[in-house]
């Protein structure tokens, strides 16, 4: 799961000045962008003007692609620090190998967390025997300040919480919805579910008021409080909401609610890397390149993503608590 940008923009993350306290309906559009050999994302955050929602701080959302006859995702081993991976299927298998030595094939509905915290190396693929479609989004969650130098780790949950009623099934990818609540291990007050919604199903889901939201259409449309979403297109709700209405009215949909406690540190991302200074992130990059603290990804064919240059300015956090 990596940002394969040859020349990634810094971007400044945290604070709450972005933050709606109210309800809002804001619709926000993918970036195209190649992932690895073959995969094209639709990359929705950070987005121009949204950069976080709660901790979650990277959305790419792909397919369905038809890889029948294609190799599928190839990911090369790459570096992350200081967050979560969250990778999360529809359609497909994605095959997990990391510096620990985790090798896991992950497959629709599952739960992969990879805990990055100080410093961690993966690489993702298809399986060399795979299905025809390849379907899903790919997530970050930045880590807080007392939590991103823990330990890494690679978590799998096959089986998580599913809440269902009124035409929609609801799994609860991380934290909880609705009393239901994820196994997956989350460092801040957040949440993630995947929603099902039948044909012409109309439900009104709980929601926290503190917490800021937003939805991600996955396939088909949806309703979501009155505006309509299409695959590939994130629509951000604010906070101070206690409830949420969906509808699908053409078909079945599917969406991911994505919601979390406004994060108010400031913070920078550049490249695969969440820090705090410049000077952080440019250790991360000398290591990577040096072959120190990341360590080595077994069993991957091909060689590991060589860092970007740096950009020709200091990477510098901003954003101010409310």
């Amino acid at each position: 799961m990596s940002n394969l940008d040859v020349k990634p923009q810094p971007t400044l993350c945290g604070g709450r000045e972005d933050v709606s306290a109210q309800p809002v309906r804001e619709l926000l559009t993918g970036k195209p962008v190649q992932l690895g050999e073959s995969t094209v994302v639709r990359r929705l955050l950070p987005n121009l003007g949204r950069r976080m929602i709660g901790a979650w701080c990277f959305v790419d959302h792909y397919g369905p692609d038809d890889i029948e006859r294609e190799p599928g995702m190839r990911v090369a081993p790459h570096p992350h620090m200081g967050l979560q991976t969250v990778s999360w299927l529809h359609d497909g298998f994605v095959e997990h190998r990391d510096s620990l030595g985790s090798v896991q094939t992950v497959h629709p509905r599952e739960l992969g967390l990879m805990t990055a915290g100080h410093a961690i190396s993966h690489s993702e693929m298809s399986p060399k025997s795979h299905g025809k479609w390849l379907h899903g989004a790919q997530l970050w969650v930045a880590l807080p300040d007392g939590d991103r130098f823990t330990e890494p780790s690679f978590d799998h949950h096959p089986e998580l919480p599913r809440v269902q009623g009124q035409g929609v099934d609801a799994t609860v990818i991380l934290g909880s919805l609705d009393g239901a609540t994820s196994p997956g291990r989350t460092f801040t007050p957040l949440m993630g579910a995947d929603l099902s919604l039948a044909a012409g199903a109309e439900a009104e889901l709980p929601l926290q008021p503190d917490f800021e939201y937003a939805a991600l259409a996955m396939s088909g449309a949806a309703v979501v409080d009155g505006v309509r979403i299409e695959p590939g297109s994130l629509l951000y709700l604010g906070c101070g909401r206690r409830s949420l209405p969906l509808r699908a009215d053409d078909g079945p949909a599917s969406v991911m609610l994505l919601g979390g406690e406004p994060f108010a540190e400031k913070l920078v991302m550049w490249w695969n890397f969440v820090g705090r200074s410049h000077e952080e992130i440019a250790a991360a990059r000398q290591d990577w390149m040096t072959g120190d603290r990341f360590g080595e990804v077994h069993g991957y064919d091909g060689h590991p993503i060589p860092a970007p240059e740096l950009p020709g300015l200091r990477l510098k956090p901003r954003g101010r608590e409310r």
